[in-house]
């Protein structure tokens, strides 16, 4: 991609500038969002510890009543540096999926203008949604061995181990377990959350008579539509959160008999034990973690897009 003019008079990013503007993103809203209580208000009680047998067990903790007494007695137990714990294999997802997510959207933004026109209000639903299922399938085996390693605590060889028997038994289509579930929540967000920000980012733009969006643009954006896509996509979330509770315990129980895991069944058992509101439990943590996420990830990308558009067009003049 070159350094031309948009249609709107902005200078156009190179690929790999998207890049750098989608990595900062992403190790920034890392650092930031593990401070917040990462809760989906079913399993935030529950923590899968290895026991004698160096087998997976779930463990009670202490009840949180709140993101802020969550705060002080993680704080209080295990020191500051806990709020930051497992940072890394948490990088080691966010970044490359973020990463691929961002770029495909942006490049089949680009498409699809070039085809249907600037005005169409399809395109980043159609864009948004093809993005993140492609994302989520090449970077859902990476997902799987991370939540291995920190709900079961293996070591690297153990974690081996434990894929080469998962291959030896059930093949390579293991490693994308869990894959649907995934797909049934994040697709839709990412449709409904590019849907919104853009139509929300335009109608700023418009109303603040900008050419380019600026930081109080799309904070609030991100924001908002990170929140309305929360909130639709929340039952899914539920879903995917029972699945592998479920899971967890069946292993830690050594039971051979598993309760079934298709996705209506799950909805309607969560509905039976807990009425529909089952379906939204967690909502008040959930929106409290995606919605500042959201905006702090978009306009940390916003700006670093905005940062090269400035570099290019003054490297144009330069040579012009």
């Amino acid at each position: 991609m070159g350094s031309e003019k948009t249609e709107n008079g902005l200078y156009k990013i190179k690929t790999s500038q998207q890049v750098i503007s989608c990595c900062c993103g992403a190790v920034l809203t890392s650092l930031l969002g593990k401070s917040f209580l990462e809760s989906d208000g079913l399993t935030d009680h529950i923590c899968v510890y290895e026991n004698e047998n160096g087998k997976p067990w779930p463990k009670k903790l202490g009840h949180f009543t709140g993101m802020r007494d969550a705060f002080v007695k993680i704080t209080q137990r295990e020191g500051v540096r806990a709020l930051w714990s497992g940072l890394p294999p948490s990088l080691l997802v966010s970044v490359p999926t973020t990463v691929i997510y961002f770029t495909c959207y942006e490049q089949l933004c680009d498409a699809l203008t070039s085809k249907l026109g600037d005005d169409n209000d399809y395109i980043p639903l159609i864009a948004g949604a093809t993005a993140r299922l492609g994302a989520a399938t090449v970077i859902s085996p990476v997902e799987m061995i991370r939540t291995r390693m920190q709900s079961s605590r293996l070591t690297y060889k153990q974690l081996c181990a434990y894929i080469s028997n998962n291959l030896a038994k059930d093949g390579w289509l293991s490693l994308w377990r869990g894959w649907g579930p995934t797909i049934l929540r994040d697709v839709p967000f990412s449709a409904l959350y590019w849907c919104n920000y853009e139509y929300f980012k335009k109608k700023l733009c418009k109303r603040a008579g900008k050419s380019e969006p600026t930081f109080l643009i799309t904070f609030p954006s991100g924001a908002a539509a990170g929140s309305i896509a929360a909130l639709l996509t929340l039952p899914f979330d539920v879903v995917k959160t029972h699945r592998q509770t479920e899971m967890w315990m069946s292993e830690a129980a050594h039971s051979t008999q598993q309760r079934s895991s298709s996705i209506l069944e799950v909805m309607r058992r969560i509905v039976q034990e807990n009425g529909f509101a089952g379906l939204y439990t967690g909502i008040v943590p959930r929106l409290a973690k995606i919605a500042p996420s959201c905006a702090i990830m978009i306009s940390t990308y916003e700006y670093g897009k905005s940062f090269f558009r400035k570099l290019n067009k003054d490297r144009h003049m330069k040579n012009h």
